[in-house]
């Protein structure tokens, strides 16, 4: 008999093996869409492989567990060691001191890329490591998970877990074939089951009755955590720290915004006040290089945000005026790495925690925390050309026009022939600049976060903008893409800078200074251009947001120049709303939103929903339960002694009661009656028939008929629940341990409690 056993149990090993790898893999393909696919994936594949038929290997020739997962750990170890850090091991594989002294580093640089960088990220070697050495863990966890602890829901669970952070950070459309893939797998690994015993006959019909149950009920989890949780949590680009991290929403610098513009709930999250004549407009990021598909964020050199070389003065020409101006942020409830600065920030002071700084394009960013919680003091340079100035400098000869200057090979010829034409009259750069910004502004064009959705140019790439400039309606980034792209197509430079609004006046002012509240819903992005001797000068093309950018002539009064959109009009000039005005029209002052107009009502339909959404998620781990203890009193009533004595057990271990793998039907059965309150008849029924059926096949129905066998088991199951407190059965209700862990596991109990009483 035992010879028959070991190739079963063989090709359990094999399925189950082959089911790790499917599914890691599947957990796996999600990840791609945040970093770039390259020697990171072979490696990781190839890691799991080598960890899984390790323990393959192992589990063939029947070593113990502990020894498959030493085993396992080496593997993994030796691998990490000679992929990437052999310059440190003693014989490519074995670790050092050194080791130890370059390990901490590798993580913190790859912490760092994360945290500064946005999706799809390029994967250095640090990245590579954490990413690969990852893998290689979850594997061990997940193979342990299913062949030895004999729990395949806990590890489909750790595989969902995994593939599904990459799609919440980095929303995009389904991957069709990850979802498959992962959903075979988890089937695959939910009929994996490694007996610890000989089980009685029938036994194997009844350990797999569960199994549609327990997959249905992993398909609810995944439909709820996607349909509920996942579209209304923030959406910020792949890195560390953004996001939730710390509380608040964050900031996609991916341009991807119009999910954050259209949530229904609005939060303020910060306040502002400056020495400076408007508020100024803050930002985040820059976005510099255009692929054709995306503005990807500047990834320039980093330094200390304590170093002499970290921001330092503003260099313009000696004749161009620079006024300084000190502008202080209080941040209440956003998340992000990158700090909210105005431009051109020289210092920044009363920051906690470790910052860095950007000099290319004057952004701090976090290297480890966020920005939640923060009050800080910036002090800005802001050149103040006069227009005749501006007018006489060319954008078209600046220097550094590489990333800046380039067009994607198969631009639509629309964007460049509207350039032209709109720009026709122009005599210098600054004209036309000014030009297009008028022409976005104009009569012609309409602000509109739904028309993109609705005619499918939700974007910020050359197609979408030739899209927007047929329809002539969208958001922010639509009007930024559009106005940069044409600048290139006039041979200027450009970019796009994402950051807020400069918000709304309160009634609120310190040491003189008002304070301004921004909002999420003032999130935002517009276009810079560089003009030589001058920096980079922002415009406002956004039709209904902000001022126009424009310049006084000389000899006007000193500081009436508006730099919009690092300047906004004066509180007065929103100070009312008139309720005839239209949405459009609401957010032509300095107060309005990427959102729109306030709605006039809240919707409580979308917290409802979560409160439901949350309820029910709650209630999944009971409802399968029950599920699944109902399947086996139907198989006891067809004669099942092994599903009536199998619902005891459940029973049992959902109190936290011990049911170990050597403690045979009628050990168990007195426990149970002496300490846990179960009915002695009925004990001694179940005992009775589950002895028959093991030792004795075939004779159990003349014994007993199964209806009896299932009441004994329900009687049984009330004794115990009514012999403990009140909050110990409401957890063995609503938090079934029985779902993870199975009679005569490692983690059932070894029974030695009972044993030593």
């Amino acid at each position: 008999m035992l010879s028959d056993e070991r190739p079963a149990r063989r090709g359990a090993d094999l399925t189950g093996t082959i089911g790790v790898l499917v599914g890691v893999f599947a957990a796996l393909l999600p990840l791609m869409r945040v970093v770039r696919p390259s020697s990171w994936l072979v490696g990781a594949i190839v890691l799991a492989v080598a960890v899984l038929a390790a323990g393959f290997i192992v589990r063939w020739y029947r070593l113990p567990a502990v020894a498959a997962g030493l085993i396992e750990a080496s593997v993994w170890v030796s691998f990490v060691m000679l992929v990437f850090l052999r310059d440190t091991a003693l014989l490519w594989v074995i670790p050092t001191p050194e080791t130890v002294r370059v390990l901490p580093g590798l993580l913190s640089t790859a912490g760092e890329e994360i945290a500064g960088g946005a999706a799809p990220l390029d994967a250095s070697l640090a990245l590579s490591m954490l990413i690969v050495g990852g893998t290689g863990l979850l594997t061990i966890l997940v193979n342990h998970l299913v062949l030895t602890a004999r729990m395949p829901l806990l590890a489909a669970i750790s595989l969902i877990a995994v593939s599904l952070i990459p799609s919440i950070v980095v929303p995009g459309d389904v991957d069709v074939m990850a979802f498959v893939l992962l959903a075979a797998a988890i089937l695959s690994l939910m009929r994996t089951d490694t007996p610890s015993r000989e089980e009685p006959q029938g036994r194997e019909a009844t350990r797999t009755a569960g199994v549609p149950a327990t997959a249905l009920g992993i398909g609810a989890i995944a439909v709820v955590v996607t349909l509920v949780a996942v579209p209304l949590l923030p959406q910020p680009v792949a890195r560390a720290g953004a996001g939730t991290i710390g509380g608040g929403p964050g900031i996609d610098a991916t341009l991807q915004l119009g999910d954050d513009l259209r949530r229904p709930r609005e939060v303020e999250v910060m306040y502002v006040r400056s020495n400076a004549p408007t508020a100024p407009y803050l930002r985040a990021t820059t976005l510099s290089r255009f692929d054709g598909d995306v503005w990807e964020p500047d990834r320039a050199r980093t330094v200390s945000l304590d170093s002499d070389e970290a921001l330092g003065g503003v260099v313009v020409d000696e004749e161009i005026r620079l006024t300084e101006y000190v502008t202080t942020v209080e941040v209440l409830d956003l998340a992000s790495p990158w700090l909210l600065v105005p431009y051109p920030a020289i210092a920044v002071n009363g920051l906690e925690g470790s910052w860095s700084a950007v000099p290319y394009n004057r952004t701090v960013l976090s290297q480890a925390g966020t920005t939640q919680g923060q009050n800080y003091e910036v002090i800005t340079q802001v050149p103040r050309p006069t227009l005749e100035q501006i007018r006489a400098r060319s954008a078209r000869d600046a220097e550094e026009r590489d990333a800046i200057s380039a067009l994607p090979p198969d631009l639509d010829p629309i964007i460049t022939q509207l350039a032209a034409e709109v720009t026709a009259s122009t005599t210098n750069d600054y004209d036309a600049l000014v030009a297009l910004q008028a022409w976005f502004r104009g009569s012609e064009f309409r602000y509109s976060l739904d028309a993109p959705v609705e005619d499918g140019f939700d974007g910020s790439g050359a197609q979408a903008v030739a899209k927007f400039l047929e329809v002539r309606e969208g958001y922010c980034i639509h009007f930024a893409s559009a106005f940069a792209l044409m600048a290139r197509t006039l041979g200027m430079p450009s970019r796009i800078v994402v950051g807020y609004l400069p918000g709304s006046a309160t009634s609120d002012a310190i040491e003189g200074e008002t304070v301004y509240s921004v909002s999420s819903d003032q999130l935002h992005a517009w276009p810079e251009v560089l003009f030589e001797g001058i920096g980079w000068v922002p415009f406002e093309p956004t039709n209904g947001l902000g001022i126009p950018t424009s310049y006084s002539p000389a000899g006007s009064t000193p500081g009436a120049a508006d730099d919009a959109p690092d300047a906004t009009p004066s509180p007065s000039a929103s100070s009312s709303l008139s309720p005839e005005l239209s949405p459009e029209e609401l957010d032509g002052g300095q107060n309005g939103s990427e959102a729109g107009a306030v709605p006039a009502a809240v919707n409580l339909l979308p917290s409802l929903a979560v409160i439901l959404g949350i309820m029910f998620a709650l209630a999944i781990p009971a409802l399968i339960r029950e599920l699944l203890r109902r399947q086996l009193l139907t198989a006891a009533r067809s004669g099942d002694a092994a599903a009536a004595w199998r619902a005891v057990q459940d029973a049992a271990i959902d109190l936290g009661i011990d049911v170990p793998a050597n403690e045979t039907a009628r050990a168990l059965g007195t426990r149970l009656v002496r300490e846990h309150g179960a009915p002695a008849a009925e004990v001694g029924q179940l005992i009775g028939a589950i002895e028959r059926a093991s030792y004795a096949p075939g004779s159990n129905h003349a014994f007993w008929q199964g209806g009896a066998m299932a009441d004994a088991a329900i009687s049984v199951r009330s004794g115990m629940l009514g012999s403990v407190s009140n909050s110990r059965r409401i957890a063995a209700i609503l938090v079934p341990r029985s779902l993870i862990v199975r009679p005569g596991s490692v983690y059932a109990g070894s029974g030695a409690t009972a044993r030593a009483r």
